[in-house]
């Protein structure tokens, strides 16, 4: 099948016409499929051509699939032409719906390109920075560090955190307060800058 539908050659007398009850051996397959490539490819071609909207290359993949599921079931083909042509025109058409299907089934394909640009947060920065902040935490006072893991880390406001860590409110808010101030410089030591 090294003919292009658009470029078929002539036939050179060395095919015969494609006949039913073809069961010889893989020189008269393919003198069969040579034949049937050069009486049925070119008006699928420009059928399915039609079908893809003018999709030349997708023309010609589904051209080829027909003619590839043509050769695969040769032997239960009636290859009279009139016959012939209609089943290649229903396989075409069923390739070409069942790749719309399999299209709108699943994402549309994003290339390269468009993904590159696109920021990727790698997981080592990630732990990285996991790391440094729970090494800036740890070099906080005990009492700076619970001041803030009670807030920010569970959530609590000054008052349930004071009443968690057993001292007065206003006492809480005041060693958040140093405490932001140390954990800001312990970061900085670190290299992180806000």
């Amino acid at each position: 099948m090294a003919e292009h539908p658009r470029t078929t050659g002539h036939d050179d007398g060395a095919a015969t016409a494609p006949t039913a009850g073809h069961t010889a051996g893989p020189a008269a397959e393919d003198r069969l499929m040579r034949a049937l490539y050069r009486e049925h490819a070119r008006p699928l071609y420009g059928m399915v051509l039609h079908l893809v909207g003018g999709d030349r290359q997708r023309a010609e993949d589904v051209v080829q699939e027909t003619l590839v599921r043509a050769w695969r079931h040769l032997d239960r083909l009636d290859t009279d032409r009139d016959s012939l042509r209609p089943w290649l025109a229903t396989v075409a058409r069923r390739i070409v719906i069942d790749d719309r299907r399999g299209r709108s089934a699943r994402p549309r394909e994003v290339p390269d390109g468009e993904l590159e640009r696109l920021p990727a947060e790698d997981e080592l920065d990630r732990v990285l920075r996991l790391m440094t902040l729970t090494d800036a935490l740890d070099s906080l006072s005990e009492a700076h560090r619970g001041a803030i893991t009670e807030t920010y880390l569970r959530g609590r406001t000054a008052t349930e955190a004071a009443a968690v860590l057993g001292v007065p409110p206003g006492t809480v808010r005041s060693r958040l307060y140093y405490a932001l101030r140390a954990l800001r410089l312990a970061l900085e030591e670190r290299g992180v800058t806000p």
